[in-house]
Parts: structure tokens; sequence; C-alpha cells
């Protein structure tokens, strides 16, 4: 028996799930009165639900499936796309305890008070719930792709055109695989070529699926909005328990099975191109070469303090302690099951390799092949729970956002309870504009390219709120401005519009390389004639084609005539576009190169105008800076008594404040470490090794 396409086991397993979430949302609407609940959930959260929180809004299904098409695509080196975070966790050791200890609610009131600046505040939370739109809209994806690979529509019920779309995918695999053991008659090396660029443009489909995403949008939608305006940030925190358990189920079920299904680790590295397992790739084999990983971790530094949540996570616990242990252990234990999510990428090469139109399909397709009735119930709840957990937690912040820095600033004063109601539609608004962008944005990895840079327009300004006096107010809004003009308007306008996506200065590509790879052969290579036997050292030519400098993908306008003219398809760079206004040009480069040369200007071009700007205009005043860095500087204290106390203390005498800085007298509020501070960051990095040493581990077992 099934129900919607799924076996009734399953249904079950995901209708009770939904309803024991719900029931937990009721119970913490119960406990939450006021905005500071709503918010904070009250600000007396301890280490457990610490731990859960910062590991539920933290970690999306939706990463867990970019791992893994990203390593199904490149190789392990594929990973770093989501894995450059471990190198940045130690800072939120630091990060963390800003954050508790300035004693806001939202980052947008940060940008109120450190600047003195109300329009700062209110464009950050436009910003950030313009950001939201893009990373709801990601969860939606995963939720509805993962239920059209669990719900195949059978071959014979299939409609002209799709039947049409899935028959020329399987000619392209056919052609693809007949290229990689002889050369091709002119005639099929034009077809190949013709199919190509169809499946660029999405035209072809390895399988057809009953599930109507929308639906599965809206369905989604009223789970999450109606546990989530009940409870608010309590509700997410106790939610994440259960979702955490569930989280970490999803992220090891499928292992064991297509283990046993390839031969084991033996059987994997037998099926597997020996460089796949390279945990840095090279520029002629990967998109993640070491420099463009490095890259991408300075801008994404910049980028961390910027995420909504961080404030309110932090402002949530009962003191900076519990608040700093929460945080590192929720996001090291997010880093460990990450290892997980790598190896089912490579498992999926071995099991399915070119056989997917769509890698983002990867995680479903493994579950609906692999797995039995009940245990792909129980796949379905822990995806749906990973991204419900992070847009519970997440949504909140958004409501606390609009109110604080939109809605209260610009209205007379109103009561806790219209507030709250407020704030609860605020939720709804943000869960459904996510909607909008699932359905028009269909490649997840398009996705998380703009999460790495679009939070830097905002983050730089923050760390240097943070550590250094002299950054004006008119400096963070021109950077602002022109960091939003760089990285999110050009490249947005310029995609959509005709003139730019044609205009041959902006089609431009890179020139082919070929290189020589010398690799144990696998199986593949065994059956294709180029080597006598599994692990025998052979020669193999990589082919990359040609890549677009300023567009993502430059392809033809009509793919069944090889001289139409060309198209701009995906993001314009207009990063790369700024940095060839010096001459630089960019055809020799690999798309690895082109990558780190835009994530480097990402993360460095915010700073060097913030330095310029602050240099001719005029700081805040001196007494409203030192009310701030008090604060900063002042530990939390455990009854509200004695935090007005010390509050007070010190900014009647900041001079105990100045002495303790690392360079008394200077603009710089960077302090002289204390004994935790270097414990504590020397343990994360000491952490971080671990973790590299079982990634290490992981891809080197036979």
């Amino acid at each position: 028996m099934t129900v919607f396409g799924l076996n009734a086991i399953d249904f079950a397993i995901v209708v009770a799930f939904v309803a024991f979430v719900l029931y937990l949302g009721w119970r913490a609407s119960r406990r939450t009165k006021t905005t500071e609940d709503f918010f904070v959930a009250g600000r007396r959260l301890g280490k457990v639900y610490q731990f859960f929180l910062n590991l539920g809004t933290s970690t999306n299904a939706d990463q867990a499936v970019v791992v893994s098409r990203e390593v199904y695509r490149q190789g392990v080196g594929g990973m770093w796309i989501q894995y450059l975070v471990l190198f940045l966790t130690p800072f939120y050791w630091f990060t963390t305890a800003f954050f508790r200890r300035v004693r806001l609610v939202t980052i947008g009131d940060f940008f109120t008070e450190r600047f003195k600046s109300r329009f700062l505040g209110a464009a950050f939370a436009v910003f950030t719930l313009f950001m939201a739109f893009l990373g709801n809209g990601a969860g939606y994806m995963v939720a509805a792709k993962t239920m059209m690979a669990l719900t195949p529509k059978p071959a014979a019920k299939y409609t002209v055109q799709e039947r049409q779309s899935v028959d020329l995918f399987n000619e392209y695999r056919a052609l693809q695989v007949k290229a990689d053991k002889t050369a091709l008659d002119p005639a099929e090396t034009a077809r190949l070529a013709e199919l190509g660029e169809r499946q660029k443009k999405g035209e072809l489909k390895a399988f057809i699926s009953y599930t109507d995403s929308v639906t599965i949008y809206l369905i989604y939608t009223v789970i999450v909005a109606v546990y989530t305006m009940m409870g608010g940030f309590l509700a997410a925190a106790i939610t994440d328990v259960l979702q955490g358990i569930l989280l970490t189920t999803f992220s090891l079920m499928l292992i064991p099975i297509a283990l046993q299904r390839v031969g084991g680790f033996a059987g994997l590295h037998a099926a597997v191109p020996d460089y796949m397992f390279r945990l840095f790739g090279s520029s002629a084999t990967s998109e993640y070469a070491w420099y463009t990983i490095l890259a991408m971790v300075l801008a994404n530094l910049v980028s961390i303090i910027a995420v909504a949540t961080g404030m309110q996570t932090a402002g949530s616990a009962k003191n900076e302690t519990t608040a700093r242990v929460g945080m590192i252990g929720g996001m090291f234990f997010k880093r460990f099951i990450m290892i997980f999510w790598a190896l089912t990428g490579l498992l999926a090469i071995a099991l399915y390799s070119g056989r997917l139109h769509d890698p983002d399909l990867i995680w479903g397709h493994m579950t609906v092949d692999l797995l039995f009735p009940g245990a792909i119930g129980l796949m379905m709840a822990g995806v749906l729970s990973a991204k419900m957990s992070s847009l519970a937690g997440s949504s909140v912040s958004y409501s606390a956002l609009f109110i604080r820095n939109l809605y209260q600033p610009f209205v007379k004063p109103k009561s806790d309870r219209h507030l709250l109601n407020v704030g609860r539609a605020a939720i709804a608004v943000t869960l459904v504009g996510g909607v909008g962008v699932a359905l028009f944005i269909g490649n997840l990895l398009d996705m998380f390219k703009y999460f790495i840079s679009l939070p830097a327009i905002f983050g730089a300004a923050i760390w240097l709120g943070f550590l250094w006096r002299r950054v004006t107010k008119p400096a963070v809004i021109a950077q602002v401005v022109i960091c939003f003009a760089v990285y999110a308007f050009i490249p947005n306008v310029f995609q959509s519009l005709d003139w730019a996506r044609t205009r041959p200065g902006y089609l431009l590509e890179t020139r082919a390389r070929t290189a020589t790879i010398t690799t144990p052969a696998v199986r593949e290579d065994v059956e294709a004639g180029r080597a006598a036997a599994i692990g025998q050292i052979i020669s193999k030519e990589h082919v990359s084609p040609p890549e677009g400098i300023f567009f993502e993908k430059v392809a033809r306008s009509d793919p069944k005539d090889p001289a139409s003219p060309k198209v701009g398809i995906g993001r314009f760079h207009a990063e790369i576009w700024v940095l060839s206004w010096c001459g630089i040009d960019f055809a020799g480069f690999s798309k690895a190169q082109l990558s780190a040369v835009r994530f480097a200007f990402d993360a460095l071009f915010p700073f060097l105008l913030l330095f310029l700007f602050s240099a001719f205009t005029r700081p805040v005043p001196k007494a409203d800076l030192d009310r701030f860095f008090a604060k900063v500087h002042t530990a939390v204290q455990p009854t509200p008594e004695a935090e007005a106390r010390a509050l007070r203390q010190a900014v009647e005498h900041y001079e105990e404040i100045e002495a303790r800085k690392l360079r008394p007298g200077s603009s710089w509020e960077i302090m002289k470490p204390r004994l935790v501070d270097v414990i504590g960051f020397a343990g994360c990095w000491v952490l971080v090794g671990v973790i590299v040493f079982l990634l290490w581990l992981m891809v080197n077992i036979r």
C-alpha cells in the first residue's frame, strides 16, 4: 500500500515525526510570554540546549546534499564548498563572547548602537531578510528534490515530452561512455556537443518524478511556521534535541549498505579514480585547489560574523561560558558528521557515476535504491528535521530583525502581545518568500556560492566595529553600498538582461586545458582496455573545457547549431569584471584560479573601502564608544543587579578597561589575552587537527 507514492510505513513515520514536533512547539508556547522569551528564550538556556541549538541552527539538509553532490562531481576536494568552515570554527570562541557580552538581541541592534545609526540597523535587517529568502529557498529545494528521487514515475506513464527528455539523457550518457573508450566519428562528436549544450540548459532528465515541488514547498512552510510561531526561539531549542538525533541518523544510515554493495573500502577504491580521494584537488582536475579553498576560507571568515542567528544563539545562553561551550561543541560535532556526507558522495560515484542528470538528487536516489520501507521514512524525517531545525531558529532571528530594526523604530510604542503577533506574521512572510526563491533557482550550488560572499558586505563592518574604534558610520554606509552593487546588484541584473548575456566582451572563456594524470587504474579503465588490472599505474588525459570568465557558463543559444551565437548563463562575476579593468588577462586561468581570485576579492575589498573612507570621515563620539566597548569588555553577571553594577563600574572607570588593552591608548580594541582565551582558541585548533586527521583516515582506508 502506498500513500502519495510512499510506502504506508514510511508515510506513517513522517506523519508521526511532524505531529511530535508540533506538540513540542505547543509545549514551548506555554513558556513564551514576552518578546525576550520569544526572541532569545529568556536568556536562560544551558549547555545541553546550547549544544543542540547551535548544531541545529547551523546544519541544513541542503548542506549534506551540496557536500555529497560536489564530491560526486569533483571528488573529496569538492567537499570544501562546505567544509572550509572547519578552519573558521576556532574564531567562534571570540565571536560568541562578543555577541553574548554586547547584550543585544539582533545584529541590526549592533549597527544601531555601535554606529548610532538606525539606518544601518534597518539596512542590515533588509539585507538579511533578502538572504533569508535564499536560505529558506535552499531548504525547500532539498525537501522537494529528495521527494522527487523517492517517488519516481514508471516509464510506462511518461508523457511524450518526458520520454524524449529521458531518451536524450540516455543517448548523451551513451555517447560519453563511448567517447571514453574510442574516438567518435564527426556526426557523433557533433551530436555529443549538441546534447552537452542541452544538458547545460537542464533539458535532459535521468528520470521523471510524481512529485509536485510546489505542493511540497507549501506543506513544508505550514509545518515549520506552526511550531515556530507558537514557541519562538525556545521551541527551536527544544525541538533541536530531537532533530539533532535524527540529523546524525540520516548522516550515517546510507553508508553501511552502500559500502556492502560496492565491496567495502577496497571496492570503493577500485571503482573511484585515485585523484578523487585527494583532500586538496589540483587546478587540473578540481574546482577546489588549495588556493581556492584558502580564498573561500577568507571570504567566509569575513561573512560568519554577519549570520543573523549568531547574536541570538549566543544571547540565549545563561552566560558567556555556556554560550562558548555550546557553540564550539555543536559546531565541531557538525564538522565530524560532515565526514560522512563526503563518504556518501564517494560511494555515489562508485554506484552511479554519470547516471544522474542532476547531482542534487544523489541523496534521495541513494535512499530509494539502498534502503527498505521504514528506513526510508526515517531518512525522510531526518532530512526534514535537518532543515526544520535551522529554519526554525533562523526564522525567529529574521522576525526579531524585522520587529526591532524595521518596525519598532518607526511606530509608536506597542505592547509585547502586539509585537509577538507581528513577529509571528514576519516568520510566515520569510518562509513564504523562500518558496518564491525556490521556484526560480534550480541549482543548490548556485545558492551556496551566494552565501559565501554576500554576508561579507556587512561582515567586514561588524569585525572592525568590534575591534577598531576609528571605523565610521559614513565609511560603513559607503562600503555597504559599493559592495552590494558589486556582489549582488550587478551579478543579478546582468544575468537577467539580454544585452549583457549576449555582449561578446562578457562571453570570454578560458582556454581549454589538457593535463596528463598518473593514477592507479579503476574497474572502468580495465573494462575500457586502458589497463590490464585494477591498480595498475596508468596515464590518463584530463581535458578541462573552456570556462566562462565573467558568466558562470557560456553556451550556444541553439544547441543544434554549432554556429549559433553564444549566450551567458548563471551568475555574472562582477568581481572578475572589476579586476579586468586593471588589464588582467584571465583567459589562461583555470576555473579553480578564477574562483580563488573572486573569493579573495570578496574578502579583502570591503576592508580596503572601510579603511579608506574612515580616514576621511568623523567617528562616533568618544562617550558613546566608551559605553559600547564597556559592555563588550565586561563579563556577563549572574543576576540583573550584578549586571547593572558591573556595567556602571565599567563606564565610570573606563581607564581600567583601557589599561587591559594590548595597546593602551590606541584605536584598536584588542585586549591582552586571558588564559581562558588562549586555552580555548588553541584547543579549538587541536580539534581542527583531529577532524582533518579523521578525514585523511577515511579517504585512505582500503
